[in-house]
């Protein structure tokens, strides 16, 4: 409410040097029709003045006006999470309170069902049955499909559906050491249990290891990382942990105070890929398993198509990317709804973290996401929301946008995975051709990569230097700034058609 009440109190100032502006051009007009030039010119000075007091309070009052949609954006996110995570515990505890939910598994009940020669059935009226089972009350509603199901199925249709999407991929052979993209999120938890127990009970013969990065931020990663730590014990996987302190000699925390609060994601994502794929060549494995589930590819998808970007929309959708680079990354939870992976641990009670980070500034959404975490550890689960680092980040707006058409149509999300995988690319598209980093031999379709050439930026004191996507010199006929003109000369833009 306070950045609102400023943005208001902005706009009102922004208005008021308009008309201040009006009145000292009439001073002006008159003052030339006297012929007091002296005078037409101190005049004419104020009207400037006015005229940028008027357009920096407008900046201002709509950079604010962003970051307040954003913060709402995330808070009404949080909330959809909050209902349905109380509307799950809810009929849980109706289940339990009437003893139709009891564990199949236990001999005193599987005794009592035998006395009675057949299943209890539930007798409250308007109750459902399992879809699937026919015999236990329906304990949630998945997501993806609206089936009423019980916990139980719920345990065996979510593990059976990614080993499925394991073996008709044929994502892993019988003796890789694969590593598991390990950040103490929900979805890399959950990754890396499921793997250990299936690669356990279909005998995959995996090697399996957990792989973070280390990015230093402060009240994030340091946090998270215990989480990670927590996991390597509990399911006895190896733990390596790469930094960029030690592969770059900086930290997001120093790269945000020389760059601010804009873009930053992009030093993060292009950091964050090259170290994981460094980590990975440390530990010698053959492959790298993320979390990447069906949202964030549908996000991805959807930012492609938004951006033009016809290179990454062609392989975005690949369930293994980077096949042609030294070592293969592989998506076990492509179709996978995020609701799902949220849904699977609090059921199966395992611990799992996710850690906020700009939103501790706001208060009201810091009391609100207060208010959740200790509801949430109360019923044994360590669970934060993650969000990104800048506010106004481009993925935030398709990710609010794909949850909108989710609540519509719960299949929308692998709707528009199905799009991505059948768009054609031209045949008279010019790709760009993957090569090698003159500098550090990492893989890349220009001189540098773009690791390089962020570094090059830093390292010189121009953090600007090869933000965004600059076009070729034959392309681009504007004069820009030496920053500009030097990123130019490193990388180009390559834009092709797309066929349907």
């Amino acid at each position: 409410m306070e950045l609102k009440f400023t943005s208001k109190s902005l706009q009102r100032q922004a208005k008021k040097c308009e008309k201040e502006e009006k009145s000292e051009k009439l001073k002006i007009k008159k003052a030339m029709e006297k012929g007091n030039i002296d005078g037409a010119r101190i005049y004419a000075e104020n009207t400037i003045r006015k005229r940028t007091a008027q357009m920096n309070y407008l900046r201002l009052a709509s950079r604010l006006d962003a970051v307040v949609a954003r913060l709402d954006t995330q808070a009404k996110i949080a909330l959809i999470y909050f209902k349905e995570i109380l509307s799950m515990k809810w009929t849980l505890s109706i289940s339990k309170r009437n003893g139709e939910d009891l564990d199949p598994g236990n001999d005193r009940v599987r005794k009592i069902e035998m006395e009675k020669g057949e299943e209890e059935k539930p007798t409250k009226a308007g109750s459902r049955l399992c879809c699937i089972c026919n015999q236990r009350r329906a304990a949630l509603k998945r997501p993806k499909t609206l089936q009423q199901i019980c916990r139980e199925c719920f345990y065996e249709v979510f593990e059976e559906e990614i080993h499925q999407v394991i073996v008709e991929n044929q994502l892993f052979k019988p003796g890789e050491r694969v590593a598991i993209g390990a950040s103490g999120g929900k979805d890399s938890t959950v990754l890396a249990y499921i793997l250990s127990e299936l690669n356990r009970r279909h005998n995959y013969g995996l090697d399996l290891f957990l792989l973070s990065v280390d990015e230093g931020i402060t009240g994030y990663r340091d946090d998270s990382l215990e989480t990670v730590k927590r996991n390597e014990i509990q399911y006895g996987l190896p733990l390596k942990i790469v930094s960029y302190k030690d592969l770059y000699g900086w930290t997001m925390d120093e790269i945000v105070k020389m760059i601010g609060l804009k873009n930053n994601c992009t030093f993060c994502g292009v950091f964050r890929r090259q170290a994981l794929d460094r980590g990975a060549a440390l530990l010698k494995v053959d492959k790298v398993a993320t979390g990447h589930n069906a949202d964030d590819i549908a996000e991805t998808v959807l930012l492609n198509i938004l951006r033009g970007d016809i290179a990454r929309l062609s392989r975005c959708t690949s369930i293994v990317t980077g096949e042609d680079g030294p070592i293969p990354r592989c998506k076990p939870f492509k179709y996978t709804y995020e609701k799902e992976i949220v849904i699977y641990p609090y059921i199966h009670v395992c611990i799992f973290q996710e850690a906020g980070l700009f939103l501790h500034r706001m208060t009201y959404l810091a009391c609100f996401y207060q208010t959740l975490n200790s509801f949430l550890q109360l019923n044994k689960l360590q669970y934060l929301f993650a969000s990104i680092y800048s506010p106004n980040a481009y993925r935030g707006f398709a990710r609010e946008f794909i949850k909108d058409l989710e609540r519509i149509r719960p299949r929308a999300i692998l709707d528009i995975i199905q799009s991505g995988e059948d768009f054609r690319i031209s045949t008279f598209t010019k790709m760009p051709e993957q090569g090698t980093c003159e500098r550090c031999g990492y893989i890349s379709s220009q001189k540098w990569c773009k690791a390089c050439v962020l570094l090059e930026g830093l390292n010189r004191g121009l953090p600007k230097l090869g933000i965004g996507r600059s076009r070729g010199p034959n392309n681009d006929r504007k004069k820009g700034t030496k920053e500009t003109n030097e990123a130019k000369s490193i990388e180009s833009k390559q834009c092709g058609t797309l066929d349907f």
